[in-house]
């Protein structure tokens, strides 16, 4: 066992144990001459949390523990303070930590008729004092800047007063791009409805041309040809005039 490298016979016959740790308690029997002594290790260990170096309006837990192997066994433990004022209970919680607690505080014990006392050293210091930075009317100013609600956005503070930036551009910029693009929108839109009209105003003078033109009436010409000769008459007919042809021209 681990306990066996730690412990030696020294001076005889009593057992030293070096060091001590929590798994060595139990109950440990000594054989000499024909007698058989047993013996009870108790393991006391005390703690402070957070630590032993403590501050005034802090608050702090101290403790005492006996580590046992038997649950049946029973040890009365109490806390003494520096003052000499008597907790009777393991646990003591100093809620909040005054000037009155430095000192050494002693756990105490009780078993089988004898008391067994084991010290804690508790050191309580004054608080620091609060820093407070001095007022800068500059940084007062600045803390009244609205910032913008874009997730980029810088400071540049080249030109002595705070000018936002968002996206890396100043406000201006993006007023002018604004306004531009707004004309643009502007100059589109005009230009579509000027030729959308020139389109309608050409239809209709060419519908307008097309209702007023007159209908010409065709001219015809007389031709000059001979007439056929004349078949001869058996008796007397009366004869009728030659028929003039007429052509269009």
């Amino acid at each position: 066992m681990d306990i066996v490298s730690r412990s030696k016979i020294r001076p005889e016959p009593n057992l030293e144990i070096s060091p001590v740790k929590e798994e060595d308690t139990g109950r440990f029997t000594c054989k000499a001459d024909g007698t058989v002594q047993e013996h009870t290790l108790l393991v006391v260990s005390v703690s402070a949390s957070p630590s032993t170096n403590l501050q005034v309006g802090q608050e702090a837990t101290l403790g005492c523990q006996v580590k046992v192997k038997d649950p049946n066994f029973r040890v009365a433990v109490e806390w003494k303070k520096p003052g000499g004022a008597l907790h009777a209970e393991d646990t003591v919680d100093l809620k909040p930590v005054a000037d009155s607690d430095a000192g050494t505080w002693t756990c105490t014990l009780t078993y089988e008729g004898e008391t067994y006392s084991q010290s804690l050293d508790i050191k309580v210091s004054a608080p620091a004092p609060a820093t407070t930075a001095p007022d800068n009317p500059q940084s007062s100013k600045e803390k009244n800047i609205p910032k913008p609600t874009g997730k980029n956005h810088t400071t540049d503070r080249k030109s002595g007063n705070a000018e936002l930036l968002l996206l890396g551009l100043h406000w201006w910029v993006w007023l002018a791009v604004g306004i531009g693009g707004l004309v643009v929108i502007l100059l589109t839109v005009f230009v579509i409805v000027l030729c959308k009209r020139n389109r309608e105003r050409k239809k209709k003078l060419q519908r307008m041309k097309s209702t007023e033109q007159p209908l010409k009436p065709k001219k015809y010409c007389q031709c000059d040809r001979q007439a056929a000769a004349a078949k001869p008459q058996q008796g007397r007919r009366r004869e009728k005039p030659s028929a003039l042809l007429l052509q269009p021209c």
